[in-house]
């Protein structure tokens, strides 16, 4: 807000000036020398968004979408489909702040650096490299603060609160039995239209217009990337409306239902849920069944944690030291009890058998690579920085307990996302939205 707030000051004092001075006034007779400083196109509750930030927003996302080589939108679609992420992304945010969520430097900082990181990246090549394409890295910062924001919020307010029952997990298990050898996963790219709670009959006829809009483009040739970013309310419209690989697991049964019977490249009818209209269009498909079997490894680490007193290179540096020790036939186990920071240090830093997923993904893909005896190197994650030893592998049946946590986790999957929008709609609904794009200084 202090960025808006300064952009308000600023507009205002050439307001003023112009009053006050004779030589504005002249200059403001002069259409063509005229530059418009800043102004406000939407207010959400009591906060504005800004002609300048609604501009930012929209290179960046152009940009995204040349990289991915998706064909642009025309801008001023385009210009209303940003403005409306931002509105969605600013009502989450105000509702973070009015909660007490809130993201502290510290931590913001260790996300920053994991990021650089993963990049192969020093901090000050990032921040280089950001300033290099235009992107302030104080902006940056922000952008990054709000994205690990909404992700909290979104944790708190929907994931959280759902509940999977026994006997969902049950009927779960029995369907992917049932349908082991024509289970499919699918890649699917989305369109939502959006309908408001409580609409009235001839808002829902409008929205299905728009979805209907939507789909004669799409038979008519256009890029459905294209025409996500036109025209779907998600908050993937910008990347083409991508979903990426689902199975069936993670699907609603009306999405399921709709694209079993398409072909890659072949888009579903209209489809009608509690939040909105969709089209959903597959682009691949392949075999997939829930497993009965998982590749488990067994494992042990040493962390150090990063803090206001460890720096990420001071980190990294211990466990280079400790690495060479062991290189040198040093003890894992003794060095993990002495050294490292978590609670399996105890017990040598041996984390047990570990199925797919049960750690993070940067951890869990150094462990991949690793033979049985192998040591890694330094690896970051956002707990710290580890070593991790893999000590054996096996293959272990999951009909039993382990396909029940497969069962829930998919299901918690499926209903989270279905939650989320439902949850998004409502808080959306609730907010005072007044639009001024089209007004002209």
């Amino acid at each position: 807000m202090n960025s808006q707030r300064t952009a308000i000051l600023v507009s205002g004092l050439v307001f003023a000036a112009a009053v006050a001075f004779p030589a504005f006034s002249a200059a403001a007779e002069r259409p063509r020398s005229v530059q418009v400083i800043d102004r406000i196109v939407v207010v959400v509750n009591d906060e504005i968004i800004t002609r300048h930030e609604l501009s930012e927003r929209a290179r960046v996302a152009t940009a995204q979408l040349r990289r991915q080589g998706a064909p642009l939108p025309p801008p001023a679609i385009f210009e209303k489909q940003i403005l409306e992420r931002m509105i969605t992304d600013r009502v989450q945010l105000q509702f973070a702040k009015e909660t007490g969520l809130r993201i502290d430097d510290t931590e913001l900082d260790r996300a920053i650096s994991r990021i650089a990181a993963e990049n192969k990246m020093s901090l000050q090549q990032m921040r280089v490299a950001l300033e290099r394409d235009g992107v302030a890295f104080s902006r940056f910062r922000e952008d990054i603060r709000d994205e690990i924001t909404i992700a909290r919020l979104r944790e708190r307010e929907v994931e959280n609160r759902i509940t999977v029952t026994e006997g969902e997990i049950d009927n779960f298990i029995r369907t992917q039995q049932g349908a082991a050898t024509r289970g499919d996963e699918f890649n699917l790219s989305h369109i939502l239209v959006t309908v408001p709670e409580k609409a009235s009959p001839e808002t829902i006829q409008a929205r299905r217009e728009r979805a209907e809009q939507a789909l004669a483009q799409i038979k008519g040739g256009t890029d459905f990337r294209q025409v996500a970013a036109s025209y779907s309310d998600a908050p993937d419209a910008l990347q083409g409306g991508s979903l990426g690989w689902r199975d069936p697991s993670r699907l609603p049964s009306l999405f399921l239902e709709a694209v079993q019977g398409l072909q890659p490249g072949e888009v579903s009818a209209i489809l009608r849920s509690p939040n909105g209209f969709h089209l959903l269009r597959v682009n691949e498909r392949r075999g997939s069944t829930l497993p009965m079997s998982v590749r488990q490894t067994h494992a042990r680490h040493i962390l150090i944690k990063t803090n206001e007193l460890v720096s990420e290179a001071e980190a990294r540096r211990r466990l280079l030291v400790l690495k060479e020790r062991l290189d040198n036939n040093a003890d894992f186990a003794e060095l993990a009890r002495l050294h490292s920071e978590d609670a399996s240090s105890a017990k040598g830093g041996d984390l047990g058998w570990l199925s797919p997923r049960d750690t993070v993904p940067e951890f869990e893909r150094a462990m991949d690579l690793l033979k049985p005896g192998e040591v890694s190197e330094p690896v970051r994650s956002q707990f710290g920085w580890h070593l991790i030893q893999v000590l054996e592998r096996r293959n272990e049946d999951v009909s039993g307990t382990r396909q029940r946590l497969e069962a829930r986790r998919a299901l918690r999957e499926r209903k989270s996302d279905e939650a989320y929008q439902e949850w998004l709609r409502q808080l959306r609904d609730r907010a005072y939205i007044q639009y001024r794009l089209d007004e002209r200084s």
